[in-house]
């Protein structure tokens, strides 16, 4: 993950690609390395459509910019992605400087194909509209919820789905394929709207919160209540009904990521949605996602990375966050939670789909048989260093009349430093077991 991250911050030369990839890193550092997962042709075209809409994204956040002005911008955003040196003084930190420097992002923009830009200028403008109708419109049913998503992360999955195809590197069907790529953006959407309450509830000037009305207020009269430590109960109940609901897009995630033929483009996506799948899990009946942001541990997010390249893999992975939750529900989970049945319900239901998934993705893909050639590599390292171990530590007995015969001669070498051999054997012998271990596990 080091490594990746150290890779992420190498820039290109072109000094407006340089300023976009920079501007990446700075603004979202795990996109920037996820993105590292995509062909050379791809990889610009997602970089400049992930940076158009984080623009479009810093417009609708801005609560200091009038209504008035701010509504029209939304919906002509998707045009001023064509105008050559257009800025915009709004957002902060990072985001203030990529709208200074907009016109950067044109110019990249602008030399993409244009079959890529016509999939960026079309989510660009869908999504400007949808955020528009948000602007003063509360998310009061789970329906309203759902069409929020829709618009700010179901169209990024539906134009990525796009974007695949046009590119070659998928097949035309997947970029036809709206529903589920966009279940693919609901679950990362949701996820995210989760797992940042605090920091969303607290935002200054005034907070924007898109947890549905129709679900909060079950447990508490405002959705603010549930920051008090008083009301951790109900805050917590609350929490597990908006994870209940998250995971009806699950199974339509994995049919989505069924389709790929890429292993790059398959990487790519399925990161993200194990790092979903993990976050859920770790944040279901969770008391502390009201005191802070509650995250994956790093080891397991860089395990994550490593060990994702098939379906194989994306199946194991889930069925561990299942398992973890459905942990959770069998033993901590309040028996009067009220989502409760509905959670248990939905846990079963895919983690029995993964399970036969994954049986049947096994029984099609078999492990290789290992080759005469690495048995004969491992034995003749095992043989070597336990046959050095052996004469060193005197296993056979003093002297040179345990060597073989033909090595008598050379007894002397096993007699010169005695202890820093012993020593050495040992590590040697532990180092060359440890390393087999682990080939053979691969």
């Amino acid at each position: 993950m080091y490594r990746a991250a150290k890779r992420a911050t190498k820039l290109p030369k072109d000094p407006d690609l340089a300023f976009c990839y920079g501007m990446l890193n700075d603004v979202s550092r795990s996109f920037a390395i996820v993105i590292q997962q995509l062909p050379k042709q791809l990889r610009d075209s997602i970089c400049v459509f992930y940076l158009v809409l984080r623009g479009l994204d810093t417009v609708e956040d801005d609560m200091a910019l009038d209504v008035d002005f701010k509504l029209p911008e939304l919906r002509r955003f998707h045009e001023r992605i064509y105008d050559r040196g257009f800025t915009m003084e709004c957002g902060y930190n990072h985001y203030k400087r990529l709208m200074a420097q907009f016109g950067v992002v044109v110019n990249v923009f602008l030399a993409l194909p244009k079959p890529h830009q016509d999939v960026i200028a079309d989510i660009t403008r869908r999504m400007g509209y949808g955020m528009a109708e948000f602007i003063e419109k509360e998310v009061v049913t789970v329906a309203d919820y759902d069409q929020y998503c829709h618009y700010v992360a179901g169209l990024v999955g539906i134009g990525l789905s796009q974007l695949f195809a046009v590119s070659g590197l998928e097949a035309d069907a997947i970029g036809t394929e709206e529903d589920l790529a966009n279940h693919m953006g609901l679950f990362l959407q949701k996820t995210n709207i989760i797992r940042d309450y605090l920091e969303d509830i607290l935002e200054e000037p005034a907070p924007r919160m898109f947890w549905p009305r129709d679900i909060w207020g079950k447990y508490a009269p405002a959705l603010a209540d549930f920051k008090e430590p008083g009301n951790r109960g109900a805050a917590v109940q609350c929490l597990n009904d908006m994870i209940t609901d998250a995971l009806r897009h699950a199974p339509y995630c994995l049919a989505y990521m069924e389709q790929l033929q890429h292993v790059m483009v398959f990487r790519f996506c399925a990161i993200p949605q194990i790092m979903a799948a993990g976050t859920l899990a770790t944040c279901y009946n969770n008391g502390r996602v009201f005191e802070g942001v509650v995250k994956m541990r790093r080891g397991e997010t860089a395990r994550i990375f490593e060990t994702c390249n098939d379906l194989g893999d994306l199946y194991t992975w889930f069925l561990q966050f299942l398992e973890a939750m459905d942990h959770k529900v069998s033993n901590e989970v309040d028996p009067a939670d009220p989502s409760l049945p509905l959670t248990r319900q939905r846990i079963t239901e895919a983690r029995k789909a993964c399970a036969a998934k994954l049986t049947e993705w096994k029984r099609a893909h078999p492990p290789p048989s290992e080759s005469g050639a690495a048995l004969a590599r491992d034995f003749l390292a095992l043989s070597i260093t336990g046959a050095y171990f052996y004469y060193v530590w005197q296993l056979g007995g003093p002297g040179s009349q345990a060597l073989p015969e033909a090595l008598r001669p050379y007894a002397w070498v096993l007699e010169q430093q005695a202890g820093l051999q012993k020593a050495v054997s040992l590590a040697l012998m532990v180092l060359v077991f440890l390393v087999v271990a682990v080939l053979r596990r691969a």
